[in-house]
C-alpha cells in the first residue's frame, strides 16, 4: 500500500507543471492560428474571404491555385527562391564552419579579435545598414541579380554561425584531430574529413535556420532584384496585394506553396535541429575532465576511419 501510494504522489502533476504545460498549449495554438488560417483560405474563393474569414471551407476550391499560376510567373519565383536558397546554404556550409573552426582551433589576439568582430555584427539591425549596403552592392555590381541577396545572406549568417559552430567544437575531442594529424592528414584534410562530419547536428540547425529565413525571406529579394521580372515566393505573392484591391483567395494559395517545402526540410532534420543549438550545454563535460573515452564517444568511428584514410592515401 505504501509503494503505491508513493507511486500515486509522484505521478501526481505540480501546479508549476500545470501552468508551465498551459502555457505552452496556448503559444501552440497562437503559432499555429495563422498557419490554420492561410490554410483554410487557401481553399476558399475571395468572397468567402472577405465575407467569412473564419469559416471553413464548403468545399475543396482549388481555382486559387490555378489562378495563381496563370496569373503571375510563379514557376520562376519558385526556382528563384530554390536557386537563392541552395546556392546560400551551399556556400554558407563551406565558408562558416572553416572560418569558427580557425578561431576556436587557433585561439591568438588576431583570431579572438575578428571572433569578436563578428559577434558586435550581431548587435547591430539590419535597417541600420541597409542603405550602405546596397551602394556597395551597386559599385561591386552585385545589385540587380542573384548573387547581391546570396553575398548578403553569406555575410549575415557568418556571426551567428561563428558563435554555434565554436560552441559546438569545444565539445569535439582534440585527440581525433591529432590522430589524423599523425596519420598524415593536413588542417584542411584534417577538418573536412575528420572534424566535419562531427558536426553534423550543428550543421542541420545552421541549414535549418539560414534556409527558413532565406525562403521566407521578403525585404531583400524586393529591393535588390528588378522589378520587371519575377522574383522570389514572397514577393511574387506580395503582388497581387494592391492599395485598393487585394486577391487574398490568391495570397492564401501562393502562401501554402511557400510553406510546404520549408515544413517538409524542418520536420526531416528537426532531430537534428535540437542538438545542434544545445550543443553549447555539453561544454562543461569536457571542461570537468567528465568525458567518456574516445571509443566511448558517438560517431568518432567514422572520424578514425577517415584518419586512417588520410594516412593510406600519404603511402599511395
Amino acid at each position: 500500500m505504501k509503494t503505491a501510494g508513493m507511486k500515486a504522489s509522484k505521478r501526481r502533476i505540480r501546479p508549476g507543471s500545470g501552468l508551465l504545460f498551459a502555457v505552452t498549449v496556448f503559444l501552440a495554438v497562437l503559432f499555429l492560428a495563422p498557419v490554420f488560417f492561410a490554410i483554410i483560405s487557401a481553399f476558399k474563393s475571395n468572397g468567402d474571404i472577405l465575407k467569412n474569414p473564419m469559416s471553413l471551407p464548403a468545399s475543396l476550391y482549388l481555382k486559387n491555385f490555378q489562378d495563381l499560376f496563370a496569373q503571375s510567373d510563379f514557376v520562376t519565383a519558385i526556382f528563384h527562391s530554390i536557386v537563392l536558397t541552395l546556392v546560400s546554404e551551399v556556400l554558407i556550409v563551406f565558408i562558416v564552419p572553416m572560418a569558427a573552426y580557425a578561431m576556436e582551433r587557433r585561439k591568438t589576439r588576431t583570431t579572438r579579435l575578428i571572433y569578436t568582430y563578428f559577434l558586435a555584427g550581431m548587435m547591430i539591425p539590419f535597417h541600420l545598414y541597409m542603405f550602405p549596403l546596397f551602394k556597395e552592392m551597386k559599385m561591386f555590381g552585385l545589385f540587380g541579380n542573384l548573387a547581391g541577396p546570396v553575398a548578403c545572406y553569406i555575410s549575415g549568417s557568418v556571426a551567428f554561425g561563428s558563435l554555434l559552430y565554436c560552441s559546438f567544437l569545444k565539445g569535439v575531442p582534440l585527440e581525433i584531430e591529432e590522430a589524423a594529424q599523425i596519420d598524415g592528414c593536413n588542417p584542411f584534410q584534417t577538418f573536412w574529413k575528420v572534424t566535419f562530419p562531427l558536426l553534423g547536428p550543428c550543421t542541420a540547425s545552421m541549414v535549418v535556420l539560414n534556409g527558413l529565413g532565406i525562403w521566407n525571406d521578403f525585404l531583400m529579394p524586393y529591393l535588390v532584384l528588378p522589378s520587371d521580372r519575377a522574383k522570389t515566393i514572397t514577393v511574387e505573392v506580395y503582388s497581387f496585394v494592391g492599395q485598393y484591391t487585394a486577391r487574398w483567395d490568391i495570397v492564401f494559395a501562393g502562401t501554402v506553396c511557400s510553406i510546404i517545402p520549408a515544413l517538409i526540410i524542418f520536420v526531416l532534420l528537426q532531430k537534428y535541429f535540437v542538438k545542434g543549438i544545445t550543443a553549447g550545454a555539453a561544454k562543461g563535460e569536457w571542461a570537468r575532465g567528465d568525458a567518456p573515452t574516445l571509443a566511448e564517444r558517438p560517431g568518432t568511428a567514422g572520424a578514425e576511419d577517415s584518419a586512417a584514410s588520410c594516412f593510406l592515401g600519404g603511402r599511395n
